[in-house]
């Protein structure tokens, strides 16, 4: 054969390969006998032997898997893998559009997409090259599945020829078709195994198989929907959907542009009932604005895009009986009540326990002793009661009474005003608080001791071993009595508390975060370490001070000064110093190239051709100015861009404040 004719044969035994492979593994509807299938494969892996320059990178003969990986590495997200804000009806979906209008006026679009029930992805590729696969995880750092993911078939290892750039990200969905899943799981019947319950959960569990060459016999499947680049290579989302599609990326057919809310509202409509004839799973639909220049000037909260939002459709219901009603205690305290249901089959699942929330959705709900209710999962995850059926209730039911007390220990519950939840204050001698206190801050997202799980937590506590955090770090002078009791090997017990020593090594943030300050999640204890760079100062911060962080409330505020200034907490925290943890923050000193903005406060609002926000921002820094959050009658200057929201400008101009451009700002410098 001659080379010319190998490589067309080459390219069009690939082609076919890769299609019946997706048939095969993806949509679980082959078109050809797995004899054939082999007898083509075998054909071009002789063919790429003999002509090794021809052979495709993305072969079918290469996407077999094979490595294990021993742990997988925790990555930090270059670009955070935030969550979006959910809404059930078209009024909610009204009041988001009526913010947006707010914010940039009236001159934009939306992009429309399908909501894939499945693991959230972020794909790194260099040069063409994917390099690396990270899970969402926390948002701000997820698990390295690379080698997993390099053996799905929809997911391109190397793109071809195009006008890509060098380095850019792309975030998609990993997830199973529901015939594929059906098919695999009847396998796993017939093996005697135990059945997955719902395609996610099977895509969730297949990433994190350690070895790649079983997962490149699970089916998986990924639609991506989100590019990132250093620079602005595109001026709208549906433009760089377009252009990923050509680079090779599997994209959803199923994404519109629309011209406004109504066109949305008609998009949810359509997809309502259409939905079930997918060949897998979605639960909603996720709206986005779509110019790039408008979004980043809508922004972030501390959690969800502000330009982008999730339309969830109604979850599947049942009717059961209420048998009794139980009530936890957490970690801040909060008592809250489940329900204890006569067990009923739901979303693929057999749901035995449902949260009623707080006392005033008991109150909602009217519910009485041995109530029908009816049952959905909140967000498909979380079972809750949404109703109940009067007509079944029992004349002599009495109306389920909150109680009053802690069931732990007993103490009288209170309630803040303004607050839905009644809690323990008995935060320093209620049991379930003390362990729960404890095993949040040796948590993964905290200060990840390896370890210390919970169970070992709470069999320490148990044992009169740890009562405070700061009795952790106080087991290395117990190693002898450790030694003494059941299942605490040598080895166990020296790892325990080399996890323990090095935790000392985690920043600030993870540890105030670790503390379980009420209100104060991973981005609030981020951003008030920014702000305030040591414990000492974070300490003395009045309520004033801490509400002018950006995005820190009154509420947050007011949690802060109050554990700040309890005796046992100061204790706590002094004894964790002495042990040694990082209560100040390392961050690279700015090096000042002048004074020329000091004392002066800039807000940087819409799109700059010549530079970057960033770049600005490290402008105004590196010069002594300095950069806030909101528009007030103290800021010095308001550095506008193209596209900058209408609301913005006119509270600078009502309020007389500057209003300059890039060149100006550089004018100051000089």
């Amino acid at each position: 054969m001659a080379p010319e004719e190998a490589k067309q044969r080459i390219d069009s035994l690939t082609a076919e390969l890769k299609q019946h492979n997706y048939n095969y593994y993806v949509l679980a509807q082959p078109t050809i006998s797995d004899y054939d299938f082999d007898h083509l494969l075998k054909q071009l892996a002789e063919l790429e032997k003999q002509y090794p320059e021809y052979a495709d990178p993305e072969s079918p003969t290469q996407r077999v898997g094979g490595e294990v990986t021993k742990e997988f590495k925790t990555v930090k997200h270059r670009w955070p893998m935030l969550s979006l804000g959910n809404t059930y009806n078209a009024q909610e979906l009204l009041d988001f559009d009526q913010r947006v209008r707010k914010a940039i006026g009236d001159n934009f679009e939306y992009v429309a997409e399908l909501k894939f029930d499945g693991l959230s992805m972020s794909m790194t590729y260099e040069q063409g090259k994917l390099v690396r696969a990270v899970t969402r995880g926390n948002g701000v750092e997820g698990d390295e599945v690379t080698t997993n993911v390099r053996t799905i078939h929809s997911v391109p290892k190397k793109l071809g020829a195009g006008n890509y750039p060098d380095f850019f990200e792309i975030r998609g969905e990993v997830l199973m078709h529901r015939k594929a899943f059906e098919r695999l799981n009847n396998e796993r019947i017939e093996k005697g195994e135990l059945a997955y319950a719902n395609p996610r959960n099977f895509a969730s569990g297949t990433m994190k198989l350690q070895d790649s060459a079983e997962v490149a016999r699970r089916p998986l499947d990924c639609y991506l929907y989100f590019l990132y680049t250093e620079k602005q290579i595109f001026k709208t989302h549906w433009d760089s959907l377009q252009a990923v599609k050509n680079w090779g990326f599997h994209v959803s057919e199923h994404t519109r542009l629309c011209k406004n809310i109504d066109d949305v509202l008609a998009f949810i409509s359509e997809w309502e009932q259409k939905r079930f004839d997918l060949s897998f799973d979605i639960d909603g639909i996720v709206i986005k604005v779509n110019n790039y220049a408008q979004q980043q000037e809508l922004g972030f909260t501390a959690k969800v895009p502000r330009w982008a939002i999730s339309y969830k459709y109604k979850a599947e219901r049942v009717e059961t009986v209420l048998e009794s009603v139980a009530y936890n205690v957490g970690r801040t305290g909060a008592v809250t009540p489940v329900a204890n249901l006569k067990p009923v089959l739901l979303a693929g699942t057999t749901v035995k326990r449902a949260t009623l929330h707080n006392a005033n959705e008991i109150l909602r709900l009217d519910l009485h002793e041995g109530d029908s209710v009816y049952v959905e999962k909140g967000g498909e995850i979380i079972p809750k009661i949404i109703s109940v059926n009067p007509e079944k209730r029992n004349l002599d039911a009495k109306p389920v009474a909150y109680r009053t007390t802690c069931p732990a220990c007993d103490t009288p519950l209170i309630r803040k005003e303004g607050e839905a939840a009644f809690y323990c204050p008995n935060d320093e001698g209620c049991p379930p608080q003390i362990v729960s206190k404890m095993q949040h801050f040796v948590s993964r997202r905290a200060m990840n001791i390896d370890g210390l799980g919970d169970e070992t937590i709470e069999t320490l506590y148990q044992h009169g071993f740890l009562s405070h955090i700061s009795d952790i770090y106080e087991l290395h002078n117990q190693a002898d009595a450790l030694k003494q009791m059941d299942r605490f090997g040598e080895k166990s017990i020296t790892n325990m508390l080399k996890g323990i020593e090095q935790s000392k090594a985690m920043p600030f943030e993870k540890v105030l975060f670790g503390l379980g300050i009420r209100y104060v999640g991973e981005t609030v204890a981020r951003k008030l370490v920014a702000h305030f760079k040591t414990l000492e100062r974070l300490q003395a911060a009045t309520l004033e001070e801490l509400t002018a962080v950006e995005e820190i409330g009154e509420r947050i505020a007011q949690s802060l000064v109050e554990y700040m200034s309890g005796e046992v907490h100061q204790q706590e925290l002094q004894k964790l110093q002495q042990q040694g943890l990082q209560f100040t923050l390392e961050e690279a000193e700015v090096v000042l190239q002048s004074d020329k903005l000091a004392g002066k406060t800039f807000i940087i609002s819409g799109v700059f051709e010549k530079y970057s926000r960033d770049e600005l921002k490290e402008v105004i820094e590196k010069n002594g100015g300095k950069i806030v959050s909101s528009i007030s009658s103290k800021l010095s200057y308001l550095v506008a861009g193209d596209n900058m929201g209408p609301s913005k400008l006119e509270k600078a101009n009502k309020l007389k404040i500057p209003v300059i451009s890039d060149d100006d700002l550089l004018d100051l410098i000089g």
